[in-house]
């Protein structure tokens, strides 16, 4: 501060002088103080995204929402995924060999180590990154593990793992063991709850600041907690319906415990998507979006055309392994009902011919995805003929189920060895595509698109369409979709089938159902005479996300009354069987 000489007294000016020297004083010991809370020029100063707290502040003051999954390989991991969305709480889920930048970059609040089904003991057995254990520290976030997440836990911070002397599997009965309302809300010594484990190694020594809060029938640990170091660990599976009460442990840890506020909304979800997409897109940019009739693929172009107008460019692909009149019906649907403009491309000559002696399941799909690429980048140069310059973004309906299923485990030390199956949408492009790809439902169920699209005013009927895949009929017929007329027998296969749900008044009760063409020939009889035909079968399944479903089961009655209509009426048919197999172990689809 700058004192300005004026002609005072000597008085006056030595209280100028005195007041001036308090101010220098304070001010510097202030600007210090405050800069030792990271306040610097004015500013916050930020240390990885956040910024430091003062003493008396909560922990649970985060700057962000977001759960993070760090994924082991376990079957059920997508499982919280779900579950804590359903807490209207955002989630993510990544690979849990992902780097630390990977990590810091989604600036968590909240980290879940799931389970997964290696030990702790491996040489190749997933971990975190170096450096996470302090990263989580410093930033006061919060650490929860899940089976395999526990015991990597222990074994990091100086516990010890190992094989248990008797393994637990499936349902299992735990008791608190400690008085310890942070973890197990409303519980005191004593009580008891069912839960579902599935380990075999056990931890038999915690790191220094861990208690056991909970052990199994069998005194295993089945529950730890650190609360000084915000770490916490369950030895058996709370996101899954076979643990009664693990939902409210969710919701207790993530908002008692964590802080975490629930105010996740699809209606944010659209803005947000509409955010992006117009910052992606330039202004005098044209996009393409295939449409493949189905739910997806809809409410991606809706979403698109909402953000960015006449600027969107929509294709319909016949490929010839539609269902039975499916062309017909979905652009009646887009022009009558959608309003988008819409292009309809007959290539079933160009994919057939492709496709002709391919039995593979992975390459049909690979082909698929490649001709599909190449009829879009076609589209893209009528285009830019006609429009005067080329569209350089394409729309795709990615879900977040196949972006899963489409990456390797983590551990697994190879890139596609554990590979469920490659969707055409993820691992069936080829790496030298011309346009770029805008997936704005990539981070959502198949139940939240659902959501979104009502939002969007996309026709409820529309939006209560099974689901298709995009390879179509070829993943419904194991082998050579060209050989014979397999085709047209599996397209009025499965019009019986479906039209017999509708008419049945069962069709919304059911998540997907349709029917597979067998590459197999069996012995009848039909109108007195042998038959050498075809075999079908039908598969319907009840399922949240599709990532795990169970199957329909249909009246008896139904049953007969469709695969007498089938054998009656499909020419080349005299067997109907029924798929009666869960998910896992099989997918929904054939291949």
């Amino acid at each position: 501060m700058i004192v300005l000489r004026y002609s005072l007294n000597k008085g006056i000016e030595r209280w100028y002088f005195m007041l001036n020297l308090l101010y220098i004083i304070v001010k510097t010991v202030f600007v210090n103080v405050l800069k030792d809370f990271g306040l610097e020029n004015g500013k916050w100063k930020m240390e990885n995204g956040k910024g430091k707290k003062f003493p008396s502040m909560e922990a649970q003051a985060v700057t962000s929402n977001v759960v993070l999954i760090l994924d082991y390989g376990s079957q059920y991991t997508h499982l919280i995924t779900r579950r804590i969305r359903s807490l209207s709480v955002f989630s993510l889920c990544i690979s849990g060999t992902s780097s630390l930048k990977s990590i810091t970059d989604l600036n968590p609040s909240v980290i879940i180590l799931s389970g997964g089904p290696h030990s702790v003991h491996a040489q190749d057995a997933p971990c975190f990154p170096d450096g996470f254990v302090e990263y989580v520290e410093k930033m006061g976030i919060f650490v929860l593990g899940i089976c395999y997440g526990l015991q990597l836990i222990v074994q990091k911070l100086g516990g010890q793992v190992a094989i248990g002397e008797k393994q637990e599997y499936g349902r299992m009965m735990i008791e608190v063991v400690k008085d310890y309302g942070a973890l197990f809300k409303g519980k005191k010594i004593g009580d008891k709850q069912v839960v579902w484990m599935s380990h075999g190694d056990e931890a038999v020594s915690l790191p220094a600041g861990f208690e056991v809060v909970a052990r199994s029938e069998q005194g295993g640990v089945a529950a730890v907690a650190n609360p000084a170091k915000r770490f916490y660990g369950l030895q058996y599976h709370p996101e899954v319906t076979h643990s009664p009460e693990g939902m409210e442990l969710l919701r207790h840890f993530l908002f008692d415990i964590c802080g975490v506020a629930a105010g996740w909304k699809m209606e944010d979800v659209m803005e947000e998507e509409i955010k992006v997409i117009k910052s992606m897109v330039g202004p005098d940019d044209h996009v393409i979006c295939a449409l493949s009739g189905g739910v997806d693929s809809t409410v991606a172009a809706t979403l698109v055309h909402k953000a960015i107008g006449d600027r969107l460019h929509c294709i319909f692909v016949d490929n010839g392994l539609l269902r039975y009149k499916e062309q017909e019906r979905v652009m009646g649907t887009f022009e009558r009902d959608l309003h988008l403009p819409v292009t309809c491309v007959d290539a079933s000559v160009q994919f057939l011919s492709e496709l002709k002696g391919v039995t593979d399941p992975e390459k049909k799909r690979k082909i698929i995805g490649k001709e599909f690429i190449s009829i879009f980048d076609a589209f893209a140069h009528d285009l830019e003929k006609k429009l005067g310059t080329k569209p350089t973004y394409l729309v795709q309906g990615t879900l977040y189920p196949d972006v899963i299923e489409s990456c390797p485990p983590p551990g697994s030390g190879r890139t596609h060895s554990h590979t469920i199956k490659s969707h055409h949408n993820v691992g069936g492009l080829p790496k030298d595509m011309k346009l770029k790809l805008i997936e704005p439902l990539k981070l959502l169920f198949k139940d939240e698109v659902r959501e979104l699209g009502r939002i969007l005013d996309v026709p409820v009927a529309f939006l209560k369409r099974h689901p298709f895949p995009g390879p179509g009929l070829a993943v419904r017929i194991p082998g050579d979709v060209t050989q014979g007329n397999a085709l047209d027998i599996l397209r009025h296969v499965d019009e019986i089938f479906i039209q017999a749900i509708k008419d049945g008044g069962i069709y919304d009760e059911i998540w997907q159902a349709f029917a597979v063409f067998l590459p197999i020939k069996t012995t009848g009889v039909q109108g007195d005479q042998r038959t050498h035909s075809n075999a079908v079968a039908l598969r319907a399944v009840t399922s949240q996300d599709g990532m795990t479903a169970d199957w329909y089961y249909f009246e008896h009655k139904f049953l007969d009354d469709v695969a007498r209509k089938i054998c009656n009426s499909v020419r080349g048919v005299n067997r109907v069987c029924l798929d009666i197999t869960s998910k896992p172990p099989s997918t929904i689809e054939w291949e």
